[in-house]
């Protein structure tokens, strides 16, 4: 059954042996800066066309194949994509479903079957097609190729000497018929027969006659050394011609090698990152900042769900759960979220070695230069302050995992692995891929505890579970210790309220990003992102602690 997505031209057209008319949507992948794209794909006239959209259908084609020339490649580990190739323009393209790009796989291939343009098997078990030979088969058989020139050429010379010499014989016999004729002036063709004997025995001819046999003999042999040259000639010609197909059918194996050498080094869908990468650090930093930019307009173009009513018991509690306490994690626990909470405010100055690299309004962000490994692992810290809003509320919107995908635009799928208390929950989060970096995984324990001086503070460390192994998939494991802490003040001797509270932040974060990519890039993208990321965050809770009671 073909998908709701796909339309194909009535059964009674294919009946009548029309050609098929196949249309639908299916992502496209444009360049490393604007990554997939739907575009509408129409089949029609032997022709692979595709259009921004169906609306447009009608406007003019953006690019066109010819099917009957293209080869159709099924992905080797993508289930819902599939290339199309006519010698080095290849589209790469992408279903909504493994079922819908079968059925596009098949109509796209019968087509090429029905129309004799099939691959190379399928051509040979249907009778037709044209066969391509083995590359060990031309190597050898154009070998002799120097061979059969010089015999070739052999073969002329002594045709050139056999017409010197049929030419010195054809007028000796030229002057004996001559000769002839010239004996009997007075016979008239028309009425008296020419007795051949006669003007052999005659005696005036007679002492030509040996000459003449002599030279009759010789012209028949001639004519047979040329005929037999000739005939040789004409095997050698062949001989010729069929090593000039497999000449080429080696030139055209060459060239689809290089061309596909080509692509390969031409970035696409499928380039990876590495130390070894092809792509330049700027070219590699706009597409990053590029996939960021999309994620940030999905986010303003989405629609804000129903504001949930806040509940006093998902808030933080005030006390350390007791359930924690027992489990086997909570050593670990308890020691980063402690250094953690304790290094959040300290000072940045003297000798710790923090940098400031971003400035706007009450934010500072501070960072340490670190490298593991070619691995830039550089440590972060950024210093806030919210006005109207506490320290608790803020840990409540950070750790609370209702919330997360309202906040976090890189985030596709998170999964809670274990509820270890009402404070302490561990995560598996998978991040949105942004070409050309390999798409990221996390697990991590998340936990949120208060401390002195009205302070609140959530920590998440990466861990380890056997349900959920690192770099099992198509994911990249990266590691992370995160603390977001918080501290609120108000005037003293006066309640705290909305209007007179203040809650500064600290956010710290060490990011291992478990695979290759450009520092320069790297730092670029933390100096970008990490700025709009607080910004985006504080502005969030803000606008959800608006008209609801404050909470302490």
């Amino acid at each position: 059954m073909i998908d709701e997505n796909i339309t194909v031209s009535d059964s009674s057209d294919l009946e009548e042996g029309g050609t098929p008319e196949l249309r639908g949507y299916l992502s496209k992948w444009t360049n490393y800066i604007h990554g997939w794209q739907d575009r509408f794909i129409v089949l029609k006239d032997s022709t692979l066309s595709y259009y921004k959209n169906e609306l447009e259908s009608n406007l003019g084609c953006r690019g066109a194949l010819c099917l009957k020339k293209a080869k159709v490649k099924p992905h080797e580990f993508d289930d819902c994509r599939f290339d199309v190739s006519v010698s080095d323009c290849v589209w790469y393209l992408r279903a909504s479903n493994p079922e819908e790009k079968q059925q596009w796989i098949d109509i796209l291939e019968s087509f090429k079957v029905e129309s004799g343009y099939g691959t190379s098997s399928d051509s040979s078990s249907n009778g037709g097609g044209l066969q391509r030979h083995g590359s060990a088969t031309s190597l050898q058989s154009t070998g002799s190729h120097g061979h059969s020139t010089r015999r070739l050429t052999e073969k002329i010379t002594e045709l050139e000497t056999y017409n010197e010499l049929l030419s010195k014989q054809a007028i000796q016999l030229q002057q004996y018929f001559d000769m002839c004729i010239d004996s009997y002036p007075k016979i008239d063709d028309a009425n008296d027969a020419i007795d051949a004997v006669k003007l052999a025995d005659g005696n005036d001819l007679r002492v030509h006659a040996g000459e003449v046999r002599a030279t009759s003999t010789s012209f028949r042999a001639t004519c047979g050394a040329t005929v037999a040259t000739l005939q040789h000639c004409v095997e050698l010609l062949r001989r010729r011609e069929k090593q000039a197909r497999q000449a080429e059918d080696l030139y055209m194996a060459l060239k689809t090698q290089l061309n596909e050498a080509r692509l390969a080094s031409k970035p696409g869908p499928d380039h990876e990152e590495g130390p070894h990468s092809t792509l330049p650090d700027d070219e590699f930093h706009d597409a990053i900042e590029t996939g960021f930019d999309k994620m940030e307009e999905e986010r303003c173009t989405r629609v804000v769900p129903t504001v949930h009513t806040r509940d006093q018991i998902e808030l933080p509690p005030p006390a350390i759960d007791n359930r924690l306490t027992v489990h086997p994690l909570w050593p670990e626990i308890d020691r980063i979220s402690t250094e953690q909470i304790q290094a959040a405010f300290e000072g940045v100055g003297g000798e710790i070695g923090w940098q400031l690299f971003a400035e706007e309004g009450d934010m500072r962000m501070y960072r340490r230069e670190v490298e593991v490994d070619g691995m830039v692992m550089d440590p972060l810290k950024a210093m806030h302050k919210v006005r109207g809003v506490s320290a608790r509320e803020m840990c409540h919107y950070f750790f609370n995992p209702r919330y997360r995908y309202e906040w976090e635009t890189t985030l596709e799928q998170m999964t809670i692995v274990e509820e270890i208390s009402s404070d302490a929950l561990v995560f598996h989060q998978t991040f949105k891929r942004i070409w050309p970096a390999s798409q990221r995984d996390a697990l991590f324990w998340s936990h949120v505890r208060a401390s002195s001086e009205n302070t609140f503070a959530v920590t998440n460390h990466s861990t380890t579970n056997t349900e959920y192994p690192a770099n099992s998939s198509a994911c990249i494991r990266l590691f992370v210790t995160v603390c977001l802490a918080c501290r609120s003040t108000y005037p003293a001797g006066e309640q705290p309220t909305r209007d007179n509270i203040t809650t500064s932040i600290a956010y710290c974060s060490t990011v291992n990003p478990g695979g290759w990519a450009p520092a320069g890039v790297l730092r670029a993208v933390y100096k970008r992102e990490y700025p709009k990321f607080l910004k985006r965050f504080t502005g969030y809770v803000v606008d959800q602690c608006k008209d609801k009671p404050l909470a302490i």
